[in-house]
C-alpha cells in the first residue's frame, strides 16, 4: 500500500501541513476525516484504518496531532497466495500446508518483510517442494545478490523497452479566474522486455543536470521530491544527475516527481449559475481547449454541482453529452474528443421546488476531467535511452507523453441568484 497524500492535522482536524504525492486522490477528502473518526468513536469501533468512499484513511495520534495518510488502493495481502493457488481458501490451505508455511518463512524474517515478489519466490518454492531433489533447491541469486528484483536467464527474441511519461495537473481556481494554486505530479514508467543482465542510463532535460555540465540551453525542467525504485543507483544520481539501473522485467515506476510550477487551466471553465426562487435553476457551462491545436484532450467530464433539491433535467450541449447524476447531485458532460483551441457550450435547466429548505447549501466547485496524448504541461523530455548488455544486442526504445487531470483540477462557478 502506498499513500497518495500526507496531512497534520490539529485536534479539530485543521489541516496544519500536508503533501500531495501521487495526486490521485482528491485533497479535499481529507474533511471527512474527522467526522469518521467522531463516528467510529461513538460507535466503539475506532480503528487504525477508515474509509469513506473509494478512500482509505490511515491514522495516528501524537500528542495533540493526527498525522494522516491517504490511499485509494487497499493492497490485498493474499496475492502472493494466489499465485500459487488459483482460489486461496480453507480447502487450498489445508491441501497445501507445507508450501504455505515455506512462504511465509520466506516472505518475513524476524517479523520483517523479506521477499514478496511472487516471480521470485517461484523460482525456489513450488508445489512439489517436498520432493525436489536437494540438488535443485538452491536458492536463487535474485534473493541474495545485489540486484534482487531482476532474475538471471531472462531471453526475449525482440528487445524492446517502454517509456511512460505521464503528468497530472492540480488547478484550482477561483470565480474571478485567477488560479489559487497549482502544481504539477509525474512519473515515468516502464515495460521492459530485455534479455540477460541490461544496465540501462535515461537523460532527461534536468536543470540541475544542465547547470552541472554548462548546458544550459533549450527548456529544461527543475524536478522536486524526487523518488526513485530501488534500482537506481542513488550515488550515481547524486553525484552527477544519472539515472543509472539494471531494470526490473516487465512493468515497473522507474521515478516519481513533483514540480511546482503555476499552471493554467488546460480546459479553462467558464460557467453562470442562475438561480431563480421557488421556480427553477439554469446553468451555462463554457469549455474551451488551452493548449496546442494539434493535441487533443481525451475522455472529458466537467462535473457541475447542482442543488440536491433540483428535478426534471433538460440539457443542451453543442457537443458532446449530459446526464443528471442525482444521488451525487452533479451534472456530468461528457466530451470523448476535445480539440485544443475549440470552445463548447453546455446548458442545463432544472425545476425547483416551491418550498425552499432551512438549511444553506454549500458551493462545491467545478471538477474537470481529461486526458491529454503526446503531451506534457512542464515540458519534460527524454533526451535519450542507452541500453548496455555484454552480448550487444540491438533494442528500440519507445516514448509516450500522457498529461491528466489530477485530484484537484477545480474551477468555482460565478452564482446569481434572482428573486
Amino acid at each position: 500500500m502506498s499513500a497518495s497524500a500526507v496531512f497534520v492535522l490539529d485536534l479539530k482536524g485543521k489541516v496544519l501541513i500536508c503533501r500531495n504525492y501521487k495526486g490521485d486522490v482528491d485533497m479535499a477528502e481529507i474533511d471527512h476525516f474527522m467526522a469518521l473518526l467522531m463516528q467510529h468513536e461513538e460507535e466503539g469501533l475506532l480503528c487504525p484504518v477508515l474509509s469513506h468512499g473509494g478512500v482509505h484513511f490511515m491514522w495516528i495520534k501524537y500528542s495533540n496531532l493526527y498525522l494522516v495518510a491517504t490511499t485509494n488502493k487497499n493492497s490485498n495481502a493474499s496475492l502472493v497466495f494466489t499465485e500459487y493457488f488459483k482460489e486461496l481458501e480453507e480447502e487450498s490451505i489445508q491441501d497445501n500446508f507445507v508450501v504455505v508455511y515455506e512462504l511465509l518463512d520466506e516472505l518475513m524474517d524476524f517479523g520483517f518483510p523479506q521477499t514478496t515478489d511472487s516471480k521470485i519466490l517461484q523460482e525456489y518454492i513450488t508445489q512439489e517442494g517436498a520432493k525436489l531433489e536437494v540438488a535443485k533447491t538452491k536458492v536463487p541469486t535474485t534473493v541474495t545478490n545485489a540486484v534482487s528484483w531482476r532474475s538471471e536467464g531472462i531471453k526475449y527474441k525482440k528487445n524492446e523497452v517502454f517509456i511512460d511519461v505521464i503528468e497530472s495537473i492540480n488547478v484550482l481556481v477561483n470565480a474571478n479566474g485567477s488560479v489559487m494554486s497549482s502544481d504539477i505530479v509525474g512519473s515515468i514508467k516502464l515495460k521492459t522486455l530485455l534479455s540477460g543482465m541490461p544496465e540501462l542510463r535515461l537523460g532527461l532535460n534536468d536543470r540541475v543536470l544542465f547547470g552541472l555540465t554548462g548546458r544550459d540551453k533549450g527548456k529544461t525542467v527543475m524536478m522536486e521530491d524526487v523518488k526513485f525504485h530501488q534500482c537506481v543507483r542513488l550515488s550515481r544520481f547524486e553525484s552527477d544527475r544519472t539515472i543509472s539501473f539494471i531494470p526490473p522485467d516487465g512493468e515497473s515506476e522507474l521515478m516519481s516527481y513533483r514540480i511546482n510550477t503555476h499552471v493554467k487551466p488546460l480546459i479553462w471553465i467558464e460557467s453562470i449559475i442562475e438561480k431563480f426562487s421557488h421556480s427553477r435553476v439554469e446553468i451555462m457551462v463554457k469549455a474551451k481547449g488551452q493548449f496546442k491545436k494539434q493535441s487533443v484532450a481525451n475522455n472529458v467530464e466537467v462535473r457541475v454541482p447542482v442543488p440536491s433539491d433540483a428535478d426534471s433535467p433538460k440539457f443542451k450541449t453543442s457537443t458532446g453529452n449530459a446526464k443528471y447524476v442525482p444521488e451525487k447531485n452533479l451534472v456530468v458532460w461528457t466530451i470523448k474528443s476535445f480539440p485544443g483551441g475549440k470552445e463548447f457550450i453546455m446548458r442545463a435547466h432544472f425545476g425547483l421546488p416551491s418550498v425552499e429548505k432551512d438549511e444553506v447549501e454549500g458551493k462545491p466547485p467545478i471538477t474537470v476531467k481529461f486526458e491529454i496524448p503526446y503531451f506534457t504541461v512542464s515540458g519534460i523530455q527524454v533526451r535519450y535511452m542507452k541500453i548496455i548488455e555484454k552480448s550487444g544486442f540491438q533494442a528500440l526504445p519507445w516514448v509516450r507523453y500522457i498529461t491528466q487531470s489530477g485530484g484537484t483540477v477545480k474551477i468555482c462557478a460565478i452564482d446569481l441568484k434572482i428573486m
